[in-house]
Formats: C-alpha cells, sequence, structure tokens
C-alpha cells in the first residue's frame, strides 16, 4: 500500500499533466481525503467512490480518496497507482469540463454514470 505522501506526490505530477485550461473556474482545487467513501446508492457496501466532482454553491473541486484507493487497491505499487490515479481524475475532469460546457445529454459521462449506477442496482434487485 502505498503512503499518503506518496498518493499526493502522484496526483501532483499528474495534474502537472493536464493542461492549465482544464483548471479553469475549479475554485476548489483537487483535495486529497483520507476517507474511504462508499456511495449512498451501495446496497452491501460493496462499492467506493475513488473520486468525485462537486459544484456546491459556486464552488468546484474535485476530491479524490485515498481510503477509497486503499480499499479497492491494497497491493498497488506507485506504477499502478499512477496507471489508477490517471484514470480517475482524468474522469472527474470530464466532469468538470462538461459541467463547464452545459453538456448534459444521453451522451454525457454524468448520464454514464448513472447508467452504471442503474446496472449495478439492478444486479442486486
Amino acid at each position: 500500500m502505498i503512503s499518503i505522501g506518496e498518493y499526493r506526490q502522484i496526483v501532483s505530477e499528474l495534474l502537472d499533466e493536464l493542461p492549465k485550461e482544464f483548471f479553469r473556474e475549479l475554485t476548489g482545487g483537487v483535495i486529497v481525503s483520507p476517507a474511504a467513501e462508499i456511495p449512498d446508492y451501495a446496497l452491501e457496501n460493496d462499492i467506493y467512490t475513488m473520486g468525485q466532482y462537486q459544484h456546491v454553491s459556486g464552488i468546484r473541486q474535485i476530491t479524490l480518496f485515498k481510503g477509497s484507493f486503499d480499499r479497492v487497491y491494497p497491493q498497488a505499487d506507485a506504477d499502478r497507482a499512477r496507471e489508477i490515479l490517471r484514470g480517475v481524475l482524468r474522469h472527474e475532469f470530464r466532469h468538470h469540463l462538461e459541467f463547464l460546457g452545459g453538456v448534459h445529454n444521453s451522451s454525457s459521462l454524468e448520464a454514464e454514470d448513472e447508467r452504471e449506477k442503474q446496472a449495478y442496482l439492478a444486479g442486486h434487485a
């Protein structure tokens, strides 16, 4: 398991890979939380939220959950963590950019996430 310091360092390096335009209006920045986050719709506490994009009261931020990462990928070394976190960060930045662009249609990431949620719930019915 990588340390919180290694996790933060990897996140910092991955953020440096992204164009500055991606950070436009991301007023709350990117936060690393030590928490393990379970979505409110989880039926058996069997899924974890790795990252979350929020826009509340004019503040837009991305939160990455180190505790969730540790639960899902306890054996990940730094290279594997980098690969996984790159995907999580880009997912959350896509939410941010789609929100800024007003994209709320059936091809949006928001809609895709909702379809995955519904598939999860249907699989537990």
